[in-house]
């Protein structure tokens, strides 16, 4: 899984999930169609969201209630994210913050981590192989 649209405050509100949003939207030039898949958090759920996904004619889905294996590669991403990044270090700022987590996201874990999901290549170097999931 590449991670392709992110976004990060300080806080968890509509507007970082429709920035995400519109970033991979940006990068992958998506149209209608797309499968939008989430935890069933408020942001996700608010009145922005949910017009904003059906304006651009994507499908809302959720997982069930309690279920982390209905959303489990957004939670493998985050675990990832936390062992390979902080577990063991001390930062100081949101910014050292935002900062280690660019460079984790947009080099470490899509251009340099291998996956063994995808046969142990970085996601960046499985599509661009052309690979498909098994």
């Amino acid at each position: 899984m590449t991670v392709v649209g992110w976004s990060m405050d300080k806080n968890m509100k509509t507007e970082l999930v429709l920035s995400a949003l519109d970033m991979a939207i940006k990068l992958r030039g998506i149209t209608k169609g797309l499968i939008f898949h989430s935890d069933r958090g408020s942001q996700y759920r608010s009145n922005d969201s949910v017009a904003h996904l059906k304006k651009l004619e994507f499908v809302q889905s959720m997982s069930r209630k309690g279920n982390c294996w209905d959303n489990a590669c957004a939670e493998s991403f985050f675990k990832s994210l936390k062992s390979d990044l902080f577990y063991g270090r001390s930062i100081k700022s949101y910014e050292e913050a935002k900062s280690c987590i660019f460079e984790y996201i947009e080099v470490t874990y899509n251009r340099e981590r291998w996956h063994s999901a995808i046969g142990y290549m970085s996601p960046v170097e499985f599509e661009r192989k052309g690979e498909k999931c098994a």
